[in-house]
């Protein structure tokens, strides 16, 4: 019964006058952000972080969450269009969406990509409504040494399933954790790697990191795609928008399955949608009674992928809000506003700020709502966006990445920092070092430093802390796990190959 009024309660937050405009605004510019191809929501997040200053957590949170699940349905339209996506779990939805709009079937591609997105994320809004306060309870059992081991397996585990090679991945967790330890110690008070500036004691602020991480590197790379000529030509889109009786009984179950596969592996620490929507592709095309038509303009090829890439968001939330860890790139700039407000999500935010968790979750169906009715008889507005001109949308990138960063601290040193980090970013996307790792471990740095020395203390110095209890002994184990499959299973088939031959 507790729960049941916290719910309500949520929704009587969410259905205020104020937070349903940034409900909407949320996904609006969630939309807009997935429809224009690169951008991304991580860096959009990052960017309202400073503009947020001063407004009500609980609004603001809203609107970034909302532009975090609304670039899921935005992302497919410059799929199935222009063979681009808009974000990278719509990577499988270009296969078959693009063949389907060169078939004069881009309405039904659309269409299906919408609806499959209302119905997989509110499904995923459902299960996170469902497990996340048992989740909760169980991590109030939680202690320094938990939460310690708790972090490295969240950094473990995103270091060594993001990008195509783990050691790059923790190559990129090793560079957070260095810019992590960079400020004053709070035990002793002694700065450290300040390297004598003083604006350095404070430490690297994050917004400058993920502004320029994601907003400026992507200006950065899509100013080199224009020096090289790159680009995809842009189909009208034809076709009803909407599906046949046919069409209808094809996509029925990949949205369902998809809905399911997308929430387990947002769950997942480094997961994420694209191996969401990757393994819905998979899924779908063994399942098929036609696995020939794959690649080919087949409708379960947009509907399964689609649903799973709209279901991990919700699933993603899981762990940031129970456990306070983030599964990727997108949850950790939002685990940086919350940390940001003075908020630090976890098992207590449930009992000390039910109002703003339950009012977050509820704003997710209303929100899906919105980008429901937004992106069917508005899909022919978004398109137009294709068309600004990269004159005026990447230095409105850059002008408000700027104002951004100076405007926190009014450091000038901020400005040149936003810029390093965007030529490192972009320097990690041309030797494919992935970026979240970094932004991972940079949030949990702090957090993650201060469990270990806390559990040390508890113990007197003896390690044997960290191997005490089942929780620990779990996590170490699928550390361990997570850090040398992705060395070992390669290994392994290349072996079994050689015997093979």
């Amino acid at each position: 019964m507790d729960t049941l009024t916290h719910i309500l309660n949520g929704f009587a937050v969410c259905l205020q006058p104020i937070n349903l405009w940034y409900t909407f605004l949320g996904v609006f510019l969630g939309t807009i952000v997935g429809v224009l191809p690169g951008i991304g929501p991580s860096a959009t997040i990052a960017l309202l972080i400073p503009v947020t200053f001063g407004m009500n957590p609980t609004s603001a949170l809203i609107m970034m969450a909302g532009v975090f699940y609304g670039t899921k349905y935005g992302g497919s339209t410059t799929a199935i269009l222009i063979r681009t996506p808009g974000e990278a779990a719509s990577v499988m939805t270009t296969l078959d969406g693009y063949e389907m709009a060169r078939k004069g079937r881009a309405g039904a591609a659309l269409a299906v990509s919408a609806i499959g997105s209302f119905i997989a994320g509110t499904l995923g809004v459902v299960a996170l409504t469902i497990f996340a306060l048992p989740l909760a309870s169980m991590a109030l059992k939680f202690g320094p040494a938990e939460y310690f081991t708790l972090m490295l397996f969240a950094m473990t585990a995103v270091a060594s399933l993001t990008g195509k090679s783990p050691a790059k991945g923790l190559l990129a967790t090793l560079l957070g954790l260095m810019i992590a330890t960079i400020g004053i110690d709070l035990q002793s008070g002694q700065p450290r790697y300040t390297m004598g500036i003083a604006e350095f004691q404070d430490g690297v602020g994050f917004v400058v990191v993920v502004v320029g991480m994601f907003a400026v590197s992507e200006v950065l790379r899509g100013l080199v795609d224009i020096q090289r000529g790159t680009g995809a030509k842009l189909l009208p889109i034809s076709g009803k928008l909407w599906l046949t009786r046919e069409e209808w009984k094809r996509s029925v179950g990949p949205i369902w399955r998809g809905g399911v596969i997308g929430f387990i592996i947002g769950v997942l620490p480094g997961a994420g949608g694209t191996i969401a929507s990757i393994l819905s592709y998979t899924t779908e095309k063994r399942l098929s009674k036609y696995p020939e038509e794959f690649g080919k303009g087949a409708i379960e090829g947009v509907a399964g992928p689609e649903a799973a890439n709209n279901a991990d968001t919700a699933g993603a939330l899981v762990p940031l809000l129970t456990l306070g860890v983030p599964g990727g790139g997108s949850t950790a700039v939002l685990l940086g506003a919350f940390i940001m407000y003075g908020i630090q999500p976890g098992p207590l935010l449930f009992q000390n700020r039910p109002d703003l968790v339950w009012g977050l979750v509820d704003s997710m169906y209303i929100g899906n709502i919105m980008l429901l009715i937004l992106n069917l008889p508005l899909i022919g507005l978004f398109v137009k966006l294709l068309l600004i001109p990269i004159g005026i949308l990447y230095p409105l990138i850059v002008s408000i990445a700027a104002i951004g960063a100076y405007g926190i601290n009014g450091s000038v040193l901020d400005l040149y920092l936003i810029l390093l980090f965007g030529v490192l970013g972009y320097i990690f996307d041309k030797v494919d070092i992935p970026v979240a790792p970094l932004v991972l471990s940079l949030v949990l740095g702090g957090m993650m430093e201060q469990s270990f020395r806390q559990a040390m203390t508890i113990s007197g110095a003896n390690p044997k802390i960290f191997f005490n209890s089942t929780i620990t002994i779990t996590l170490v184990i699928m550390s361990v796990i997570s850090i040398a499959v992705p060395f070992v299973i390669p290994r392994i088939k290349a072996m079994l190959k050689s015997d093979e031959a």
